[in-house]
């Protein structure tokens, strides 16, 4: 058990406190050019909670927790460049159809009720910006959970956070798995593939998964641009 746990220190700043009981396989590590990732089985929500107040301030890392399963993720900038493409087409398309959002990033979100927690790669509150707009902290006792989830998820071998984004209703997720982007509406506790969004019309999956190509290819003006017209010319139809 040391060591595997030895092995977690060649993931950046994350100190992880002992676990008890192990659940075989107790650790599964995985590097790729676009994440370092770690996987460990049997933590209690204590040490989930330890984990996150050490890391309060430090960006970068992400924790993702349900029922026993922690996933500590260390982000490359391609992971982050990825992300910050697919929030900027929430934005235009939020300025363009006058809808008014709120943009909290990677906040953690968690509930002990629940056993689960996560750090979205960018999240937005739409139905509810209003009501979130201002606050400090947000209680998912008493707050909603955020309408709309982008995640990032270029290897296989990450937890499934479906059930953590179900768990704590999570209407939306736009998700882009290195090909193409995939968009997911609740229904019924699960969560069901869709052409659009429900949540940002006119929006479609295969127009989503064309912005991430043209973003790593065009300038910045330029991609804006391009997403611009093509909202423009969807509203004129």
């Amino acid at each position: 058990m040391c060591a595997q746990l030895a092995q977690i220190q060649a993931i950046p700043e994350v100190a992880v406190p002992p676990i008890s009981p192990p659940v075989a396989p107790p650790v599964s590590i995985q590097t790729s050019e676009t994440i370092q990732h770690v996987m460990l089985h049997g933590v209690s929500w204590h040490t989930y909670e330890s984990l996150l107040s050490e890391h309060n301030e430090k960006s970068g890392t992400h924790f993702a927790y349900h029922k026993g399963t922690l996933e500590i993720m260390v982000l490359s900038p391609k992971h982050e460049s990825l992300k910050q493409t697919l929030s900027y087409v929430v934005d235009v398309l939020a300025e363009e159809l006058d809808i008014d959002i709120q943009d909290l990033g990677s906040t953690t979100f968690r509930r002990e009720d629940l056993s689960s927690g996560f750090e979205p790669d960018s999240c937005f509150y739409i139905q509810s910006a209003a009501e979130i707009r201002g606050k400090s902290e947000i209680d998912l006792t008493v707050d909603p959970s955020p309408e709309l989830i982008i995640e990032i998820d270029l290897t296989s071998f990450s937890l499934d956070k479906f059930p953590i984004f179900a768990a704590l209703g999570v209407q939306e997720v736009w998700r882009y798995d290195g090909e193409s982007v995939l968009i997911y509406t609740l229904s019924g506790g699960e969560y069901v593939e869709q052409p659009s969004s429900t949540l940002l019309e006119p929006v479609t999956a295969a127009a989503l998964t064309d912005f991430v190509a043209s973003g790593q290819q065009l300038t910045r003006p330029q991609w804006l641009r391009q997403v611009r017209d093509w909202i423009q010319n969807r509203l004129e139809k």
